[in-house]
């Protein structure tokens, strides 16, 4: 390892212990001290990550349901930029890139876990209101938190573990490694998004392998319906190592229940019935592939284990949402004045009330044009903003513990009361739909915003930013976030079918797992078709068994709904992050920067594909290579090109790549 440079900076030793009465915690950048913080270089590169990053996590989370949390490799980006100038960036202008382009992941979560869900149900909602939507929904995430900051960074100092923020944290403090840090990262980047863009834009190999070439593999399909694929992309790979092995695990697990179980046993029982079909299916099982099965049936009973999933995540959460109440009260009843210290100064409470004031009446016009009823709106305006500051004071909370923020339970409790309640006022059909996912959708970017916001302030803590700074530009970034995500959608909208392929659509199709589900629960309580009750219950069935078992339901769960093809590739990743996991510390830390490599350049790959796919005339046969229709030699070239990755995986992250040297 390098020597530090004169004047590295150390985090003090109580950085993340509680501190002795009477005793308060110094920054690493003290408050008399007044270094570049807020500058055209922090702005302008936040905002540009913010844009790239979003993007690229639009894409992931509609393809997989896992959106690309931004905020660590920014932060190792930020440090190889600050390289670029003369005056190397200072550790707080760091801290701006790194807060500003993390909002990417956050908005991207609020927007495609629910506003597809308006193109699956043939709403297609205009580019404005989508934009607005994550607008409002992230600005008043960032405006609710902002009276709690002191709480949660100051109050609480050594009491919350702070897992993201504490990783963040030591990536800037220990910047003398950010250089090489930046190139892995951006190579690893290059890799997959070439990669990844031929592969799903081109016939130039098979992405999905199924081995049907093989006759024992056919046979197993045709007789018994039991199927299983493989996505040899690289995105998923970085995916699954991030996650690793076991979360991994318990995702593909969920997967192989439903594809390798339920599917078979599916079939099995409607083999006998060759000429009726059975509800919600609109052909005989008899007649129907393994996938179509998946789609008809099995999926159903993945909502239902999403769902309840979701439900257990909200009812362990109840002690802390009832403390919640408690902090915003006192935060708000003790109207503490911001003291003269540059870092612990916020923004002022009257523009705090003014910017709500401001977000409520934008709120109001977005749902006047939904609905003409005055008492339909004003229901809408208040469960917005009641929901939008109670889950946003715990989604902090959940971040600040765990990491995790509970947004699936949290949206779905959402839509759940609000159709409820909203069915009482006679709203119902496709109005009542695009009514309650609109308060789902300002919701859901609310409270996902919130938890990103209490990393940052926490980061800007410990390191000596100003928070007033810091809260200043998150406003800035949750516009450029929402402004691109809006966009993106409306692209990939045309490009991409969201949820399942329609009969004669030819278009491909992102799963969108997230928003099926919400399409699912809304379609459920605002329509009068009928709800396939069984199915959701056998999947509640299986989370609560999961929970007797205390594995992770929501992470099984997601694992049932989405195709095994997608689960696979990421216990490859979880297999190769057990492994590398047994070496030294900087081997661990360099397979992260390269699995985040992999997942950043996959996304954008997908994204530059699903532009392509726009262009008149685009045909996937512009480039065609002269094996791609040999099934056996195709997937084969694929499977080994994918092990590839692999070993490029392993020897990056060992040392063993270019980059290191």
């Amino acid at each position: 390892m390098s020597p530090k440079p004169a004047g590295a900076r150390e985090l003090p030793a109580n950085a993340y212990t509680p501190l002795p009465s009477g005793t308060s915690y110094q920054p690493v950048v003290p408050a008399s001290a007044a270094l570049p913080e807020l500058t055209p270089r922090s702005v302008g590169w936040g905002l540009f990550l913010c844009v790239i990053f979003t993007v690229a996590s639009a894409y992931s989370g509609l393809k997989v349901g896992q959106v690309m949390e931004a905020a660590i490799p920014i932060s190792i980006l930020a440090i190889g930029l600050a390289r670029v100038y003369r005056r190397r960036s200072t550790l707080l202008e760091n801290v701006i890139i790194t807060g500003i382009g993390g909002l990417a992941g956050s908005v991207v979560a609020g927007a495609i876990f629910t506003l597809p869900a308006l193109y699956i149900l043939k709403l297609d909602p205009h580019p404005v209101q989508t934009i607005f939507i994550c607008l409002a929904g992230g600005c008043l995430g960032v405006l609710f938190l902002i009276p709690l900051r002191r709480y949660f960074v100051r109050e609480m100092h050594g009491r919350l573990p702070y897992p993201e923020a504490t990783a963040i944290t030591e990536v800037l403090v220990t910047g003398e490694k950010g250089g090489s840090q930046a190139k892995l990262l951006l190579q690893a980047t290059a890799i997959a998004g070439v990669y990844d863009f031929l592969v799903t834009t081109f016939h130039v190999w098979k992405e999905y392998l199924d081995f049907q070439f093989l006759p024992a593999v056919h046979a197993l399909s045709e007789r018994a319906r039991v199927a299983a694929s493989f996505d040899a992309i690289g995105f998923i790979l970085g995916l699954g190592y991030v996650m690793g092995l076991r979360s991994s695990l318990i995702l593909c697990a969920g997967g192989v229940l439903s594809n390798l179980v339920l599917v078979p046993l599916i079939w099995m029982i409607g083999s006998h019935m060759p000429d009726s079909a059975v509800y919600p299916g609109t052909v005989p099982i008899a007649q129907m592939t393994a996938a179509q099965i998946f789609r008809g049936y099995v999926r159903f009973v993945g909502v239902g284990a999403i769902a309840t999933a979701g439900i257990f995540g909200i009812l362990k959460s109840m002690r802390i949402v009832a403390g919640s109440f408690g902090v915003a009260l006192r935060a708000f009843r003790r109207g503490e004045p911001a003291s003269g210290e540059r870092t612990d100064r916020d923004i002022p409470v009257m523009s705090i009330l003014a910017g709500v004031i401001a977000g409520a009446i934008g709120v109001a016009l977005l749902l006047g044009r939904l609905a003409p009823s005055v008492p339909v709106v004003l229901t809408g305006l208040v469960l917005t903003l009641v929901f939008a500051f109670f889950f946003t004071s715990v989604a902090a909370n959940a971040i600040a513990t765990t990491a995790r923020n509970p947004v699936s339970g949290m949206t779905m409790l959402t839509i759940i009361i609000s159709s409820i309640v909203l069915l009482r006022f006679g709203l119902s059909g496709t109005s009542g739909m695009f009514f309650v996912m609109a308060i789902a959708g300002m919701v859901c970017t609310a409270l996902s915003v919130s938890g990103q916001a209490i990393t940052d302030f926490k980061t800007g803590y410990w390191l000596g930013s100003t928070p007033a700074a810091q809260e200043k530009v998150k406003f800035l970034g949750v516009i450029a976030a929402s402004v691109v995500v809006g966009l993106t959608i409306v692209l990939l909208a045309q490009a991409f079918q969201f949820g399942d392929a329609a009969p004669g659509d030819t278009r491909a199709v992102l799963p969108s797992p997230q928003a099926s589900i919400m399409k699912a629960l809304v379609e459920g309580f605002m329509s009068r078709q009928p709800v396939a009750y069984a199915l959701f219950g056998a999947g509640a069935a299986i989370a609560v068994a999961m929970e007797m078992l205390q594995v992770p339901a929501l992470i099984f769960a997601l694992g049932m709904y989405l195709p095994l093809e997608l689960n696979t590739p990421a216990l490859v990743g979880g297999f190769l992050a057990h492994f590398l996991s047994k070496r030294d510390a900087t081997v661990r830390e360099r397979g992260v920067i390269v699995a985040s490599g992999l997942m950043a350049g996959g996304a954008l790959g997908g994204v530059f594909g699903a532009a392509c796919r726009l262009i008149p005339g685009y045909t996937e046969g512009w480039f065609t290579t002269p094996f791609y229709g040999n099934e056996a030699v195709s997937q084969s070239i694929s499977a080994a090109l994918f092990i590839g990755l692999c070993v490029y995986l392993w020897k990056a992250s060992t040392g063993g790549a270019p980059s290191s040297r």
